[in-house]
């Protein structure tokens, strides 16, 4: 892996043909300190053997799709992955066994975090549900408004994304839900609720409400509602465009380069660490 400071980070990009792996290839091909230097994406993709940069109108960039099936193909310090679960995961498989270090941002892969804690013996991963830095600095909030307001307000969290969106709610709102059930000493797969409908009776203070909207071309809307007596108090993101993850992402791969093998996510790539 490179480890010298003043030399560029050899990154690759898995799905490199989807929208957000265009985004990616177009972000990372001008960003300091990386180098792209491989694209990968299914056997049977049309756009195999295509220039990367073309399938973002950037222009060439000297990097063809290639098969992802075997990732040895390509050369690479880091591979960038967001694709599916069982995908993410045959590639931290092949990423272990090729000594490279992967960036996950695959919404499910939480549920493997055994595995991932296996590989991560042996490489650098870094997995977070949502690799924004402004929803990572919420995360920090969300923490610190749950601890100052403990068990005298009603928490409820309101995501919402686009109509192609297949899982519900977010792996960000969930997330954000352990930060605060963290906080407030609970356990969220006790106190969670996922939506309401009929004669539920009065609330519950110790359970968390998630809520969720699918619609047209949202990219990511999140708020977290700390309701109390006389008062509420509200934390939001709002992601503007795919952009937002991406430049996140890369980040994470920028700083993965110079980390020993463990399991990582973008609070520790940001320093938020408590």
């Amino acid at each position: 892996m490179t480890t010298a400071t003043n030399v560029a980070v050899n990154v690759a990009i898995t799905g490199a043909a989807g929208r957000m792996g265009r985004t990616l290839v177009e972000l990372a091909s001008r960003t300091p300190g990386l180098a792209l230097s491989a694209a990968f994406e299914r056997p049977d993709a049309p756009q195999i053997g295509l220039d990367a940069g073309l399938l973002t109108g950037a222009g060439a960039l000297g990097v063809s799709l290639i098969s992802g099936e075997d990732l040895s193909k390509g050369t690479f310090d880091v591979l960038v992955d967001f694709t599916a679960p069982v995908v993410s995961m045959a590639n931290v498989a092949q990423c272990r066994a090729l000594q490279r270090a992967i960036v996950i941002g695959t919404t499910g892969v939480g549920m493997d975090r055994a595995r991932l804690e296996e590989a991560a013996r042996d490489i650098p991963i870094v997995w977070a549900p949502n690799m924004s830095v402004g929803v990572n600095l919420c995360f920090k909030l969300l923490e610190l408004a749950a601890h100052v307001l403990g068990d005298e307000v009603d928490v409820e969290i309101i995501e919402a994304h686009h109509r192609h969106k297949v899982d519900a709610p977010s792996g960000t709102a969930l997330r954000m839900g352990e930060v605060v059930a963290k906080a407030l000493d609970r356990d969220l797969a006790q106190c969670a609720v996922y939506g309401r409908e009929g004669q539920t009776g009065a609330r519950d203070r110790k359970t968390i409400g998630f809520a969720t909207i699918r619609a047209g071309e949202i990219v990511g809307d999140h708020t977290v509602l700390f309701a109390g007596a006389g008062e509420r108090v509200e934390i939001t993101h709002r992601a503007e465009k795919r952009a937002t993850f991406a430049s996140g992402a890369l980040r994470a791969a920028q700083w993965l380069a110079q980390q020993p093998p463990g399991l990582y996510d973008m609070q520790d790539v940001l320093g938020l660490r408590a």
